[in-house]
């Protein structure tokens, strides 16, 4: 069974409107018992200098989707990448050890003391029904990253269902996330993957009115194609960071010496009137937090944005456009969050962060956050279950912010149709 997402901006209309076999639609079914499943999870997790996990989200987002299968009586093959392994040297650091201890741990009886982890699985791997392996690292298979077409079938031909639940690296052709789905029997999007993908399509291809995003980073180069493509279809744009301050520039605003990129400011003024041109906004600043240093010391100054002195660096938005952003923020119907908007790391500098971080807890609009910095605002400020949807994707998230094709929804989608 397939699920169809439609959508009404051009944009992201190619995106969801993809039709994708559903991993639960097969467990559901009794398609799965008995068959052999090769799960590309997201398990790259940080880890200290010793090599223990420091932050194992990915994990436990991992967990669902393998317990679906053993339920369903399937024999289970789970693999991941880890870190930057270089292929065809497999180093113990770059070794699924420790995920395979901690996945063990949540999993439980009878995997207290790890999952069992299986080296050099390409050409074959044993493992029965209603039992799970972690295969090492996949990333030290020769072709991994170039998708290489004989590596691909060794792997395609290890199982009777492929499941993609790794939405982290939906972004990337890669073998384990391409290859092996143009050749499996079967391939499908497991729960992860599904939800990813039911989440954005909520926030972008039918949003309930008004949609806001929330945009910031350090600079408009980054993200010049995510502002570009939201431009035209969002009710309101909020920029922060380096990006609002070169929106400042385009406003005609001083900024000192603040981070900004001068030679985007005509871009920056083409997606003020875009939006404008629809009768939407990019709401500009009326008052910053400043410091002449960027340090976690550094006095912070409050000053209104037509006040900026040619020494002052802005790190925040001021009191009044943190206040002004989230009652905005209150009423709108869906919201979608990539970035903090100031230094929030500094003290003297997270306010508007917070501030946006708590209008968007208190909001009722259906909300969705993507980003490494994001989710560390999140959970800084411990708002992670008010929050409608957390994507466990940061480049993945980014590119479908684009309006670009991911292709792994993109081979799975054309796998659904054959």
């Amino acid at each position: 069974m397939a699920f169809k997402i439609t959508g009404n901006c051009r944009s992201y209309r190619t995106f969801f409107t993809m039709n994708v076999i559903r991993f639960s639609d097969l467990c559901a079914n009794g398609q799965a018992a008995g068959q052999r499943v090769f799960i590309r999870a997201d398990l790259n997790v940080p880890q200290a200098d010793d090599g223990s996990i420091t932050e194992d989200t990915r994990i436990r987002a991992s967990v669902p989707c393998i317990q679906m299968a053993l339920a369903a009586g399937a024999a289970v093959m789970v693999t991941s990448h880890l870190g930057r392994p270089t292929e065809g040297e497999f180093k113990a650091e770059d070794s699924l050890a420790p995920v395979a201890k901690r996945l063990g741990e949540l999993l439980g009886h009878p995997y207290e003391n790890g999952v069992p982890l299986v080296a050099n699985w390409v050409d074959g791997v044993t493992v029965a029904p209603g039992q799970v392996v972690l295969l090492e690292n996949c990333r030290v298979n020769k072709g991994e990253k170039k998708n290489n077409e004989d590596l691909a079938r060794k792997m395609a031909a290890l199982c009777d269902i492929y499941v993609n639940d790794a939405f982290g690296t939906a972004h990337r052709a890669e073998g384990t996330t391409y290859g092996i789905a143009q050749f499996a029997p079967i391939a499908c999007a497991g729960p992860l993957l599904a939800a990813e993908i039911d989440a954005i399509g909520q926030a972008l291809a039918n949003p309930k009115r008004p949609l806001a995003a929330i945009v910031a980073g350090s600079k408009v180069s980054t993200k010049l194609t995510i502002l570009k493509s939201l431009s035209k279809n969002v009710d309101q744009l909020i920029v922060g960071g380096g990006i609002a301050n070169t929106f400042m520039l385009a406003a005609g605003l001083k900024i000192g010496k603040s981070l900004a990129e001068a030679d985007l400011v005509g871009e920056a003024q083409a997606v003020i009137e875009a939006m404008k041109a629809r009768g939407a906004e990019v709401p500009i600043p009326t008052d910053v937090v400043t410091a002449k240093t960027f340090a976690s010391d550094a006095v912070a100054t409050v000053k209104k944005a037509t006040e900026v002195a040619d020494d002052d660096m802005i790190l925040d938005i001021g009191p009044e456009t943190a206040a002004k952003l989230a009652a905005q923020l209150k009423q709108a119907g869906t919201i979608v969050w990539n970035g903090p908007v100031g230094v929030f790391e500094f003290a003297a500098f997270e306010n508007g962060t917070k501030v946006i971080a708590q209008a968007i807890a208190d909001s009722s609009a259906f909300s969705i956050a993507g980003g490494g910095d994001t989710l560390a605002a999140i959970a800084k400020y411990g708002i992670e279950k008010q929050v409608g949807y957390i994507s466990t994707g940061g480049g993945a998230f980014l590119e479908i912010l684009e309006g670009k094709t991911l292709p792994a929804f993109e081979i799975l989608a054309q796998r659904a149709a054959s």
